[in-house]
């Protein structure tokens, strides 16, 4: 049999079947119910030995649309007279026989385990997806109803540092073309997933007393700075109980969020001292001081080793 595509002229006259409808939208939206965790359960426990669907709800499995109700709709469960418990499933089922999607209660073997899903991709059979696991114990009454909802996720939104989707949704993300950024929603804020800024050398600002002999190398990658502090050269004698700004400023993302961070710095005459690095809420931001370190003098130089920290 030849190749052919749908919906198209050369093909039924663009009319398609169900099975084809399904091959052409499975991929629309992924299998599951339109929402996410922190929304009310998608099936309770009802009275009795039943479950309760929540009404106003949406789906769908393999492209075919699910919609609850405006009134909540009562599943019955079978009874359990064995002398163990029992766990049943709660699925949403296609069913390829008249090609409707319906809740319904996947009955378990008392002693077992959850039941197996089915999820045939074939011309005939079912595709189920879960809602709820319900646990019957033996000659019960009542059930208990753990949720297990398969929620539709999210595709990756391409867009840019300044024209984010407003108003994500949980677990969302988008791809930023001008920073580079893979970025999620946790429900609280972006989160970067991937990022990689490549080395760059900072920019240099005036500090009396200092000179740069080699530049000081910044990168961020996947929410971590790494940063190789330059070499400085002192062109002015510095007392020991005398602190002092180095001529570089880390710029806004690279700056640590909340504490200060410290880093061992090398001097001639193979003496040490130590730098402050001040985080973003500190009205040194951003700034690299010289705190504790032995007198220096005009012509001393200054190396550090590189630093590690996380934005």
């Amino acid at each position: 049999m030849a190749d052919t595509s749908y919906p198209s002229p050369a093909h039924n006259s663009r009319q398609v079947n169900d099975l084809e409808y399904e091959r052409i939208a499975a991929r629309f939206s992924d299998d599951g119910v339109y929402g996410e965790p922190l929304n009310p359960a998608v099936v309770t426990a009802g009275t009795g030995l039943s479950v309760t669907v929540r009404a106003d709800v949406a789906a769908s499995v393999r492209g075919h649309a699910w919609y609850s109700g405006t009134t909540p709709l009562t599943l019955p469960i079978t009874p359990s007279s064995s002398g163990q418990a029992r766990i049943d499933w709660v699925v949403l089922r296609l069913d390829r026989s008249d090609w409707t999607v319906r809740a319904a209660v996947i009955t378990g073997t008392p002693g077992g385990g959850p039941p197996a899903l089915t999820q045939q991709i074939d011309d005939t059979g079912v595709y189920e997806i879960p809602l709820a696991q319900v646990r019957i114990v033996a000659l019960a009454t009542t059930v208990t109803v753990t949720r297990a909802e398969l929620y539709a996720g999210t595709r990756c939104r391409p867009c840019t540092s300044t024209t984010r989707n407003p108003h994500p949704r949980l677990g969302e993300t988008c791809f930023e073309g001008d920073t580079r950024r893979h970025m999620m929603w946790d429900g609280y804020g972006w989160r970067t997933l991937w990022e990689d800024s490549g080395e760059t050398i900072l920019q240099t600002v005036a500090a009396p007393g200092w000179t740069v002999d080699s530049g000081t190398v910044l990168r961020i990658r996947n929410n971590t700075v790494f940063l190789r502090l330059g070499a400085f050269g002192r062109t002015s004698a510095l007392a020991g109980s005398v602190e002092s700004r180095l001529p570089i400023l880390l710029p806004e993302a690279a700056r640590p969020p909340v504490h200060w961070q410290f880093g061992i710095v090398y001097i001639t005459g193979l003496r040490i001292g130590r730098i402050v690095i001040y985080d973003r809420t500190h009205t040194r931001a951003g700034q690299v001081w010289l705190g504790q370190h032995p007198d220096m003098t005009s012509n001393d130089s200054l190396v550090s080793t590189s630093l590690t920290w996380a934005v």
